[in-house]
C-alpha cells in the first residue's frame, strides 16, 4: 500500500470519529402533537384555534422535528386516540411537545381539555366528557430531555354558565389552576397566568401562538428565556391584560427546542463608566421583585418588615390581601363541603329532624361563607393584577431613563405620582358590602333562571321583591319544590338550573292568548269583541227597555190630558155595594152615587148616559156571571142554595 492510500485511511478514520464524537449533539430526537379545536358541536366555535394550530405546525416543521403530527376538531375518543399513539413516538424521543388550542377549564383545583363533543350538563361531566391535563403529561414522560406542554386553553369558559353543580361546594375556577410538575426537567406553559382568561384577538391568531411562533424555535435559545421573550411581547400586544405564565422547572443547562448558536447583533462597546449608587427606591424594587419570586406570604412580610411604607409597600400589602383571600376561599370551600358531606350522611342514616334541620343550616351557612369569600378573593386578585400593571407600566420608564449619576431613579418619581393610586387600591370593600354584592348577584342570577323557565317576566335586576317571590312560588308549584321564597339562595338557583324547558305555564293577560313561548294579542271579527272569558264573542244590537217612569215622562201632553179625562168618566160608583148571595148563585149590584157624592169638575164634559145602558149590575148563577142586560135590573127573591138563584134579572 502506497503513502496516499495511507493518508486517505487516516483521513476516512478520522472524519468517522468525528462523526462519531459529534452526533449525540444534534441526533436528538425531537416530536410534537399540535392539536387545534374550534368546530365545538354544543356551543359556539371558535375561529382561531384551527389557525393557531397551523401555525405551530408550520413552525415546529421549520424546526427539524422529526415528528409533528396535526390534528384538529378531535372528539373525546379520538383524542384519547392521538395521546396514545403520541406516546408510542414518544417513547425514545429526547424532547417532546404537546401544544393545545382550544377551551379548557378547572374543577377542584384540576385542568381539563373539553373536546369538540362535550355536553358538561352537570360538573359531573367533567370527569367523562373531558380529559385531564394529567394524561397529557402521562403520554410525554417518556421523553429524556425536555417535556413540554403549551395550553393555549384558558379563555373564557362558556360551558360554566349553564352547568348544572350537583355539589354546590364543587368548585368551578375562571381559565385554568396553577399546577406544579411532579416530573423533572417538565415545563406548562398557560397562554394566560392562572385563575385569568386569555385573549383572542383580532386577527386569525391569538396574541399568545403569534408570539409563540417568534421565539419558541429561536435557534440554541434557551426555552425558558424563548417563553420571557413570549411573555413580554403579549404584555406588549394586549395593554398589560394578559400575561403568560410558565409551571416547572429545569436544570442549569441551557434547553433550546433547536439546536445551534443564538444570532446576536453585535454592539459597541460603551465607554466606561462609574455605576450610579443605586437609591433607596432601586432597592425597594429589587428585593420586591425578589419576594415576588418566592411568592408566599413570608416573604412579601418579611420585604414589609424592611420597607414598612411606600410604593413597593403598598403593592406588598395587595399581593398579601391576594394571597389571604385566597387561602379563606380554600378554606371556606372546604369547611363547605364537609358540612354538605355531613348532612348528606345525616339524611343517609335517618337522623332526627332537629339534628336534619341544624346541619342543613350549618351547611348553607357555610356556602354564604364560600361564596363571599370567593367574591373577596375576585376583589382581591383584581387589585392585585391592577396594581402589578402599574408597576409594570413604570418599568419602562426606569429602563429609558438609563442609570445616570445624579438623576433620581425613574421609579421613584413615578412613585410619588401614583402612590397615592396604588395605596387607594390597598382599602377593598368591607365583608358586609361583599356579602351585599354577592346577595344581588345571587338574586340576578335566579331572577335569570326564572326567567328562563317561564315563571318570571319582569327583568332581572337583583332585587328581589315580591314579584321574585311569587315567581319562585310558581316554581314550586309546578316543579313540586319546597324552596324558600323569601330569600335568594344557591340551592334554589341549582334546583331551576336542573330543569331543562320551561315549567310555568305561559300565562298572559287579558286580550292575550299564548303563543308558542309569548303572548300574542286576540284580533275577533268585525263585530265581535273579547268577553270576560277571553274569548271572541258576537256583539250584540242593544234594544230599548221601557220602564213605567221613561213612559210617563215621554208621554205627549195631549195624551195624559185624554188619560186623565177618561180615568175621571168611569162610570158612577157609589159608596153601597149589594152582594146577594143564594143558593142558585151570587148577585153583585154597583149602586149608584150614594147622597152628599160631589163629582169633580173636568174640562171636557160628557154627555149624559142614555136610557138603556148597562147598570153596572152583575148576575151570577152556578155556571158562569154576566152583566146585567141593558134597561134591566136585579131583585133578590130569597131563598138559594145548590140549584136555586136568590137573584133574578127583572126587565121593563
Amino acid at each position: 500500500m502506497d503513502r496516499r492510500g495511507l493518508v486517505n485511511i487516516h483521513r476516512f478514520l478520522f472524519a468517522a470519529a468525528l462523526l462519531l464524537v459529534c452526533q449525540p449533539a444534534f441526533a436528538e430526537k425531537r416530536v410534537a402533537l399540535i392539536i387545534g379545536n374550534s368546530a365545538y358541536q354544543n356551543v359556539p366555535p371558535l375561529s382561531n384555534p384551527v389557525n393557531d394550530g397551523s401555525v405551530m405546525t408550520r413552525t415546529f416543521k421549520d424546526a427539524g422535528f422529526d415528528v409533528v403530527d396535526y390534528r384538529h376538531d378531535l372528539t373525546a375518543r379520538e383524542t384519547r386516540r392521538a395521546l396514545r399513539d403520541f406516546a408510542d413516538v414518544a417513547r425514545d424521543a429526547d424532547i417532546a411537545v404537546v401544544y393545545y388550542a382550544g377551551h379548557g377549564m378547572e374543577v377542584e383545583g384540576s385542568n381539563y381539555l373539553i373536546p369538540v363533543d362535550a355536553r358538561l350538563e352537570r360538573d359531573t361531566d367533567v370527569y367523562d366528557e373531558t380529559l385531564s391535563l394529567d394524561r397529557i403529561l402521562v403520554a410525554i414522560e417518556p421523553a429524556r430531555r425536555l417535556r413540554l406542554v403549551i395550553l393555549d386553553a384558558c379563555r373564557d369558559n362558556p360551558f360554566s354558565r349553564t352547568m348544572q353543580r350537583t355539589l354546590a361546594a364543587r368548585g368551578i375556577g375562571r381559565g385554568l389552576a396553577k399546577v406544579e410538575p411532579n416530573s423533572p426537567n417538565t415545563l406548562i406553559a398557560y397562554s394566560a397566568k392562572a385563575g385569568s382568561t386569555a385573549q383572542d384577538g383580532d386577527g386569525k391568531n391569538s396574541p399568545f401562538t403569534v408570539a409563540l411562533s417568534k421565539h419558541i424555535a429561536t435557534p440554541g435559545l434557551d426555552v425558558r428565556r424563548a417563553f420571557g421573550f413570549v411573555r413580554d411581547e403579549v404584555l406588549k400586544s394586549t395593554g398589560n391584560k394578559q400575561e403568560p405564565f410558565v409551571y416547572g422547572s429545569l436544570g442549569g443547562d441551557d434547553v433550546p427546542l433547536v439546536p445551534g448558536t443564538p444570532r446576536v447583533q453585535p454592539q459597541a462597546q460603551p465607554e466606561p463608566q462609574v455605576p450610579p449608587a443605586p437609591s433607596a427606591q432601586s432597592e425597594a424594587r429589587r428585593d420586591y421583585e425578589l419576594a415576588m419570586q418566592v411568592g408566599n406570604k413570608a416573604a412579601l412580610e418579611a420585604f414589609l418588615a424592611q420597607y414598612p411604607n411606600g410604593f413597593y409597600a403598598n403593592l406588598a400589602k395587595l399581593q398579601i390581601d391576594k394571597l389571604t383571600a385566597e387561602a379563606n376561599r380554600a378554606a371556606a370551600a372546604e369547611k363547605a363541603r364537609a358540612t354538605e358531606a355531613e348532612r348528606a350522611k345525616l339524611a343517609s342514616e335517618g337522623a332526627r329532624k332537629d339534628a336534619m334541620a341544624k346541619a342543613e343550616a350549618e351547611a348553607k351557612a357555610a356556602e354564604q361563607a364560600r361564596l363571599v369569600a370567593e367574591k373577596a378573593n375576585q376583589v382581591a386578585q383584581q387589585q392585585a393584577a391592577e396594581a402589578e400593571r402599574r408597576r409594570q407600566e413604570m418599568a419602562p420608564e426606569a429602563q429609558s431613563s438609563g442609570p445616570d449619576r445624579g438623576k433620581p431613579d425613574a421609579v421613584t418619581a413615578a412613585a410619588a405620582d401614583k402612590g397615592a393610586v396604588v395605596a387607594s387600591l390597598n382599602a377593598g370593600p368591607s365583608p358586609a358590602d361583599l356579602a351585599k354584592d354577592l346577595a344581588k348577584d345571587l338574586a340576578k342570577a335566579t331572577q335569570n333562571e326564572l326567567r328562563r323557565v317561564g315563571c318570571l317576566n319582569d327583568d332581572a335586576d337583583g332585587d328581589w321583591g315580591s314579584a321574585s317571590q311569587r315567581s319562585l312560588s310558581q316554581f314550586n308549584r309546578y316543579a313540586g319544590t319546597r324552596l324558600d321564597t323569601r330569600l335568594a339562595s344557591s340551592d334554589a338557583l341549582d334546583a331551576i338550573k336542573r330543569k331543562q324547558g320551561r315549567v310555568c305555564p305561559l300565562a298572559c293577560r287579558h286580550g292575550f292568548e299564548a303563543d308558542g313561548d309569548h303572548c300574542s294579542r286576540i284580533v275577533c271579527a268585525e263585530g265581535s269583541f273579547v268577553n270576560d272569558d277571553n274569548e271572541c264573542e258576537k256583539r250584540r244590537d242593544k234594544k230599548p227597555v221601557a220602564s213605567r217612569r221613561n213612559s210617563d215622562e215621554d208621554e205627549p201632553p195631549v195624551r195624559k190630558r185624554q188619560r186623565a179625562e177618561r180615568s175621571l168618566a168611569l162610570p158612577d160608583v157609589g159608596v153601597g155595594i149589594g152582594v146577594g148571595v143564594g143558593v142558585g148563585g151570587v148577585g153583585v149590584g154597583i149602586g149608584g152615587p150614594g147622597p152628599g157624592f160631589v163629582r169633580p169638575p173636568v174640562q171636557a164634559s160628557r154627555p149624559p148616559r142614555a136610557s138603556g145602558q148597562v147598570s153596572g149590575q152583575v148576575y151570577c148563577d152556578s155556571s158562569h156571571c154576566r152583566p146585567v142586560q141593558r134597561g134591566c135590573r136585579l131583585e133578590y127573591r130569597g131563598g138559594g142554595g145548590p140549584g136555586n138563584v136568590a137573584n133574578v134579572e127583572v126587565c121593563n
